[in-house]
């Protein structure tokens, strides 16, 4: 004869309760995000050059080239707080493609006294007394 079983099947067994999920996983995405921008941007944005002094020929002084000529002197500001200063003679107003001369920062950092243009080239003078004489023949006809 089967014999009734007394004893009663078990409850199963209770899930744990879930817990709303916490937000940080979203909160350090959103941190690493803005981070990775704000490095992009600043990457982006460096080295940075600065025009610092600009001259160009007085209307009278006719090169052969019949191009007109701007001298600037730019200040590279490196991302590491380092400047450079360059002299730029070309024939564009925005220093690109023409004669390139380093300039000591010392000299750089106290700009430009004067500038004197001539048919032989044009003379810069600092400050502190240093002269650079470029001749004309090493920007004429777009070098």
């Amino acid at each position: 004869m089967p014999v009734a079983d007394d004893v009663p099947n078990p409850p199963p067994p209770a899930r744990p309760r879930r817990r709303a999920p916490w937000p940080r996983p979203f909160l350090v995405g959103l941190v690493c995000g803005v981070v990775l921008a704000g490095c992009l941007l600043t990457a982006l944005r460096w080295p940075q050059d600065d025009v610092t002094y600009r001259s160009t020929p007085p209307p009278s002084l006719v090169y052969p080239d019949d191009a007109p000529h701007h001298l600037a002197l730019v200040r590279r500001s490196s991302l590491y707080g380092s400047d450079t200063f360059r002299l730029f003679i070309g024939r564009g107003p925005t220093p690109a493609y023409g004669h390139w001369l380093d300039v000591d920062a010392a000299l750089g950092q106290r700009g430009v006294e004067s500038t004197r243009w001539t048919r032989e080239g044009v003379r810069v003078r600092f400050p502190g007394g240093h002269e650079v004489f470029v001749p004309a023949r090493a920007f004429l006809y777009g070098r």
